[in-house]
């Protein structure tokens, strides 16, 4: 169970938006890749895979809302009338094959005119640089991750630091604080600061309607306890605290459509398939529950010894 999370003013406002502003006027006659239809193609293409760096067909999550990553790493696109947003960029060689998936759905990676990121590591933020040059989109972060978005360096304070691969740098051209709208035209996203895997965590949410149909979108963070082999998180109670506070954010969402930068972490696979469904007001917070429960073991394998 989890004790209410405290936030921001700014931050609950945005938390309790249930429509965006306004319904992107659609750039295709009919949807394409529809989840009925792409999401067993995406299944059968990656087959229990979580590859990284294999080729995944785009799927249409909802409305304006796309799936265009790879089989084991997710990037999200988001079309607005005004051009379009996308959430990671994957690892370095899946930066083609997210702007061919845009390519698929019928749009245009020129359109993209904002880039943002879950976190800084390799495997999610190896691709912007090149995602940048096929784009001309501006980056987006976070204070913390964009001192490692720049140099392409993992901080020294990471638990993973000295087993993390390097990544090509990326522009950062602006710093998002918690809670401060990214507004595209149409579009309208806020940011979570949700540290703990790294510090510039962001997790992020929007709504987005198809017709009458409207839904709120989380993009959670990973928050899992992972690092390299001497380091022990019961040493560090205070990034303990930050993980617990940063989950219970998560947990406090307005949350119909979970997503998250491993497509596995949400039982994405399941759910392409119709075996699971793809909108759960209570996903958010089991989501939120299964890394506590994470955590958790994770403390006591160390309080153990192990």
């Amino acid at each position: 169970m989890f004790a209410k999370a405290v936030i921001a003013p700014a931050l609950l406002l945005a938390a309790q938006i249930s429509i965006p502003f306004g319904k992107p006027p659609p750039r295709v006659a009919a949807p394409i890749a529809p989840i009925e239809t792409a999401g067993p193609l995406w299944a059968d293409a990656c087959r229990d895979s979580d590859d990284w760096e294999k080729p995944a067909p785009p799927v249409r999550i909802h409305a304006n809302t796309y799936l265009v990553g790879t089989c084991g790493i997710s990037s999200i696109l988001i079309v607005g009338d005004k051009g379009d947003i996308l959430i990671d960029g994957g690892p370095e060689a899946a930066a083609d094959l997210i702007a061919n998936n845009i390519r698929e759905l019928g749009f245009s990676p020129r359109d993209v005119r904002i880039i943002l990121n879950s976190h800084e590591h390799f495997d999610h933020a190896g691709g912007i640089a090149r995602l940048q040059q096929l784009t001309g989109a501006q980056l987006y972060a976070s204070a913390a991750a964009a001192n490692v978005l720049r140099t392409g360096s993992p901080s020294a304070d990471d638990p993973q630091a000295g087993v993390l691969k390097p990544f090509p740098p990326a522009r950062v051209d602006r710093i998002v604080q918690e809670g401060e709208m990214v507004r595209l035209g149409s579009l309208a996203l806020f940011p979570v600061a949700t540290p703990g895997h790294t510090a510039g965590a962001t997790t992020w949410h929007w709504g987005a309607c198809d017709g009458g149909v409207c839904r709120q979108i989380v993009y959670a963070d990973s928050l899992t306890a992972v690092s390299r082999d001497d380091y022990r998180f019961s040493a560090h109670p205070a990034l303990v605290a930050t993980f617990r506070k940063s989950i219970a954010k998560v947990a406090a969402l307005d949350c119909d459509i979970l997503l998250t930068p491993h497509p596995a972490a949400s039982n994405m696979p399941k759910r392409l398939l119709g075996l699971a469904p793809l909108s759960d007001p209570n996903a958010c917070r089991a989501y939120a529950g299964s890394l506590t429960q994470k955590l958790d073991e994770r403390l006591a394998k160390e309080a153990a010894g192990k």
